[in-house]
């Protein structure tokens, strides 16, 4: 990405993964810093406000006052409506109450310091499903007693589309912002469209496919990519409290916004290709096959 036209570039690290921002080379040099820093700058607020591993995140303080009534910012309120809709769309499989269960997998720390601790061992699966018990009248949230919310996916979405909004907003003509992989094209991007590849989740920096993408958000999960050990990733089943294993390793879907593909992503992974019926997207299975019905928007091209 992208494909054959000049870009400007900038890079940086939050929410433990590389965010990349990507316009035209064409954009004024302080236009394009203007957005880049309004970029950086969403990213290290929605980070304060939604990060399960920061002490000083509003969402660690919502989980310390699991069973009691708190106030909470209008964008997390947003935020938890979107993953509470989530849960019941997906028939609880993209459930926010997930937190004890990605804790007992392991996943404990910031992904670096999880690689680095070696963890080599699953702890018997925790339930999950009880965000039916979430309560959120306006802006004030209940937790169920000893329940913990990990908006993950769902908050690094939501911070993709406001950062391109805000990109955009400073002046850019298009722009892709690109966190890990999961990415929000918007403006008036070139005809051809921008080029995304899709990896190979066994092979690390080799595409399976390569898609042409003119708007909307590209989103994948995976359960190679956070991973620690034999059958040891971040992916929850909630139907199960462990890690997924359900013949598919890796989904990556088309929405159009950044927030619902993470949504879609996670879903497909778990529901596997019954999902390719309502869902653009591309699945890739155990055995290695690829399946995949992107025929339209986005458009594939074989990489």
């Amino acid at each position: 990405m992208p494909g054959a036209y000049a870009v400007r570039r900038h890079r940086f690290r939050s929410m433990g993964t590389d965010v990349e921002i990507i316009a035209s080379s064409g954009e004024e040099g302080p236009t394009f810093a203007r957005a880049a820093d309004r970029v950086e700058r969403v990213f290290v607020h929605e980070d304060r406000r939604c990060s399960r591993f920061r002490g000083d995140s509003e969402l660690t303080r919502v989980n310390r006052n699991a069973g009691r009534p708190t106030l909470v910012s209008p964008g997390l309120a947003t935020i938890v409506a979107h993953a509470l809709d989530a849960a019941a769309r997906t028939d609880g499989r993209v459930d926010p109450t997930v937190l004890d269960a990605v804790v007992a997998a392991g996943y404990d720390r910031d992904f670096d310091e999880v690689l680095a601790g070696a963890r080599a061992a699953l702890r018997p699966g925790r339930s999950c499903g009880r965000w039916r018990e979430v309560t959120l009248d306006g802006e004030v949230l209940r937790l169920p007693p000893e329940v913990g919310l990990d908006l993950g996916g769902i908050a690094k979405g939501w911070t993709v589309d406001l950062a391109t909004a805000e990109a955009l907003d400073a002046g850019l003509s298009w722009v892709v912002v690109n966190a890990g992989g999961d990415l929000r094209v918007d403006g008036a991007v070139p005809s051809a469209g921008i080029d995304v590849g899709v990896e190979d989740p066994e092979a690390l920096g080799l595409e399976l496919l390569r898609l042409e993408v003119d708007g909307g958000a590209i989103a994948t999960s995976s359960t190679t990519r956070r991973a620690w050990g034999e059958g040891l990733h971040h992916l929850i089943d909630p139907s199960t409290g462990s890690p997924a294993s359900t013949g598919i390793v890796q989904a990556t879907v088309w929405a159009p916004t950044c927030a619902e593909a993470e949504v879609l992503a996670k879903d497909a992974l778990l529901l596997g290709e019954d999902a390719l019926d309502r869902t653009l997207g591309v699945l890739v299975t155990s055995d290695g096959h690829v399946v995949t019905n992107l025929a339209g928007r986005p458009r594939e091209e074989a990489a």
